[in-house]
C-alpha cells in the first residue's frame, strides 16, 4: 500500500497543473490527477525525493523549478506518433501542395514539424520530399523538427526504431530510406543518413512569444497538439505559426482538430489543410 504522504494532494495538483499550463499550454484537468501522479513517481525516484509534498516544496518553495522544469514537462507530455500518420496529408503534399509551390518558382522548400515527438513525422516528411525532389531536378529541401520534450528529441535525433514501427512506410521507401541491422535478431532499424542530414532538431516551446525559425516556411505541420490547448491558446499558437508561413505556404493540422472561429490569414484547401493568403 502506498504511504499516505506518497500521494499527490489536490493542493499540489492544482499548483502543478497551473504551472504546466502556464509553461506549455497543456490543460491538466482534475481527471488527470492519477495520470500525473503516476508519471511523477519516476521523477521522485530520479531525484531521490521521498514524497510529492517534498517534491512540490522543492519546486515552488526552494527554487527547484528552474532546473526541474524540463524534466517535469517531459514527464507529462504525450508523444503518440506513427510513420505516415494521417496519410492524406502526405498525399496532399505530393498531389497539390508541392506542385503548386514549384509552379510558383520555389526551388528550396523549407518544412517544419512543430511537434515532432520521436521523429516519425519529420522522417516521413523527408521520405516524401526525397521522392518528390528526385522527380524534379534542381529542387532541394530542409526540415526543421522541434518539440518541447528533450527526451523525444534525443530519440528523434538517433533515428532508431523497432522494426514494427516502420511497417506503415511503403515497401519501396523502406528499401531506400530504412537501414536494417546486420543482426536481424536485434529487431531495430535506422533511418538512412541522407534523410537524417536533411533534418535539424531543436527544442521549442510553442508558448514562446516568437518562434525563431529563420526564413518563412513553405509547409508547417502542427498535428495533434492543438487538442491539448484551450481555444485562446490555440488562437495564439496558430497566429504565430502563420507568422512563420510563407505567402502561399501550407499549414497542416490534425484530423481531429479545427481552427473554426479563429481569425487567421489562411483559407482551407483540403480537409485540415490551409493555405496562407
Amino acid at each position: 500500500m502506498q504511504a499516505s504522504e506518497d500521494r499527490l494532494s489536490n493542493r499540489n495538483f492544482d499548483a502543478l497543473s497551473r504551472y504546466i499550463y502556464d509553461y506549455s499550454g497543456i490543460k491538466m484537468p482534475a481527471t488527470k490527477l492519477t495520470m500525473l501522479e503516476g508519471r511523477l513517481r519516476r521523477r521522485l525516484r530520479a531525484t531521490g525525493i521521498a514524497s510529492f509534498d517534498d517534491y512540490c516544496d522543492f519546486l515552488f518553495k526552494h527554487g527547484g523549478i528552474e532546473r526541474e522544469a524540463i524534466h517535469l514537462i517531459d514527464a507529462v507530455t504525450t508523444n503518440k506518433t506513427d510513420f505516415f500518420r494521417e496519410p492524406k496529408h502526405f498525399d496532399h503534399m505530393v498531389q497539390a501542395g508541392l506542385p503548386e509551390l514549384v509552379a510558383a518558382g520555389h526551388r528550396r522548400i523549407r518544412l517544419w514539424s512543430s511537434a515532432c515527438s520521436i521523429g516519425a513525422e519529420p522522417y516521413t516528411m523527408a521520405m516524401v520530399m526525397q521522392e518528390f525532389a528526385a522527380a524534379h531536378s534542381g529542387l532541394d529541401y530542409r526540415i526543421l523538427a522541434t518539440d518541447l520534450s528533450t527526451d523525444v528529441l534525443q530519440a528523434a535525433r538517433r533515428g532508431i526504431y523497432p522494426r514494427t514501427a516502420v511497417a506503415p512506410v511503403p515497401a519501396d521507401m523502406r528499401g531506400k530510406y530504412v537501414m536494417a541491422p546486420r543482426d536481424a535478431a536485434r529487431g531495430e532499424v535506422r533511418i538512412a543518413p541522407r534523410l537524417r542530414a536533411k533534418i535539424g532538431f531543436a527544442r521549442m516551446n510553442l508558448m514562446d512569444d516568437v518562434y525563431k525559425v529563420g526564413d518563412p516556411m513553405h509547409m508547417i505541420f502542427c498535428r495533434n497538439v492543438l487538442i491539448y490547448f484551450d481555444k485562446p491558446t490555440q488562437a495564439k499558437v496558430l497566429a504565430r505559426l502563420c507568422d512563420c508561413l510563407h505567402s502561399g505556404g501550407y499549414l497542416y493540422v490534425g484530423h481531429s482538430e479545427t481552427i473554426t472561429g479563429i481569425d487567421l490569414p489562411v483559407r482551407q484547401v483540403a480537409n485540415t489543410v490551409f493555405r496562407k493568403v
